[in-house]
């Protein structure tokens, strides 16, 4: 029974490194990993930064400080969370390819840094792969898992950033012997391409590359970067109007829509098409000493403001428009003032997540908040609103309700 194990054991390993001598090419080498884990590493952080800041936005704790102020902050931070992952699209892929022949190293498992370097590979990889699909989903708005979408983004991104932490302490002795690219040796052009891979070449970090091996690894780092930068070409234009013509990997663009503007959710998909065009619609406003019910003619009557304001999608799209309306803060006067704790506004649709959203205090009081009733001159177009939608600046678009209800004070 032991030798049939042992031959077993032995033609076994045999397999798995004709697999890792297959696999290793010049390309794949440790540089080539560290290389790609860098620009992984930046694209990560600036996710993580970008989405938990728009996570504070829509939730934000008591003691964060929120300002309303500069009015395109989060068209900024959102579209650079957008890109960010899209582009790490190549990058996670590059350095997948770059590192699977790791996978037939023998024994798998040699002791516990080897039990927790595969851990955080595994937690690495799986929430990346995991985080980036429903990513781009969420982007094209095909929601075909049948969980909260924010939610599962939100907690996946502090495992993928947690499990890139534990990584790169696990590799830091490579990282640091790999960071720095060593000279092109030129008396070794003519050697053969070596079969690499870090645990065959322990002296590597200072040991030069033949002149084959580094071009081909430029080469596969120029491929992982066109292809990313493809990818960012194809959709930089969702949100910077000039590239918008060469946006054609983003579902949404900018000037095209209802009144020239995109749009995510129609009012036949909120199911207010009757309920908004009523003849008896009127906005319900309890400020803190009293309440009043405004018609259209009515908000029509008071003072109104014009703003170019943007409104900036978490899909990462965003456009800059002119939007005329009564001041929210104004508004809030007119029905004896607020408290302080911040406004409940609510949409005339029954369902979704943001048909009821709560807006903090400096967002009131913001002169540029306006319940807006017209978009570039024009009445607001039923799927932008009609009759009249909150716009504020600094603040996500989806909570830009649009036909509203009412606004009530918080308690």
């Amino acid at each position: 029974m032991t030798g049939l194990t042992a031959r077993a054991s032995a033609r076994l390993e045999r397999a798995v490194d004709a697999m890792r001598a297959r696999t290793s090419t010049p390309p794949r080498r440790t540089r080539t990993t560290v290389v790609l884990g860098r620009a992984l590493g930046v694209l990560v952080l600036v996710c993580f930064l970008t989405g938990l800041y728009s996570h504070v936005l829509q939730s934000p704790p008591a003691w964060f400080p929120l300002s309303s102020r500069p009015v395109g902050l989060y068209r900024v931070t959102q579209g650079a969370h957008v890109l960010a992952g899209l582009a790490m699209i190549p990058v996670l892929l590059g350095k997948l390819w770059a590192v699977y022949p790791r996978l037939f190293t023998w024994p798998p498992v040699t002791g516990p840094l080897s039990l927790l370097e595969r851990a955080s590979i595994g937690l690495l990889v799986g929430s990346a792969l995991v985080e980036v699909t429903i990513g781009v989903m969420n982007i094209a708005q095909w929601y075909a898992f049948d969980f909260s979408f924010r939610r599962v983004h939100f907690v996946l991104a502090w495992v993928l950033v947690g499990s890139v932490v534990l990584h790169v302490a696990v590799k830091l002795p490579l990282i640091v012997g790999f960071w720095r690219a060593r000279p092109v040796d030129p008396a070794a052009e003519d050697a053969p391409p070596r079969r690499t891979w870090p645990e065959q070449l322990p002296t590597d970090p200072g040991e030069a590359p033949t002149q084959t091996e580094a071009v081909s690894r430029r080469g596969a780092l120029i491929a992982v970067g066109a292809s990313a930068g493809a990818i960012l070409l194809g959709t930089a234009g969702q949100t910077i109007a000039p590239l918008a013509p060469l946006a054609v990997l983003s579902p949404r663009r900018p000037g095209i829509g209802p009144q020239g503007l995109p749009i995510n959710r129609t009012a036949a998909e909120a199911g207010v098409e009757q309920s908004a065009r009523a003849e008896d619609w009127m906005l319900e406003v309890a400020g803190a000493r009293s309440r009043i019910r405004l018609t259209c003619d009515h908000l029509a009557a008071l003072p109104q403001t014009t703003a170019d304001l943007p409104i900036a999608c978490v899909e990462g799209w965003s456009q800059t428009a002119t939007w005329t309306g009564v001041r929210l803060h104004d508004l809030m006067d007119l029905a004896g003032g607020t408290t302080g704790t911040g406004l409940r506004i609510t949409s005339l649709q029954v369902r979704g997540a943001f048909s009821r959203t709560a807006m903090p205090q400096v967002y009131v009081e913001d002169p540029l908040t306006l319940v807006a009733l017209r978009l570039h001159g024009d009445e607001l177009d039923i799927d932008h609103g009609y009759p009249a939608r909150i716009i504020a600046p600094g603040r996500p678009g989806v909570m830009q309700t649009k036909w509203l209800s009412s606004i009530e004070v918080l308690p």
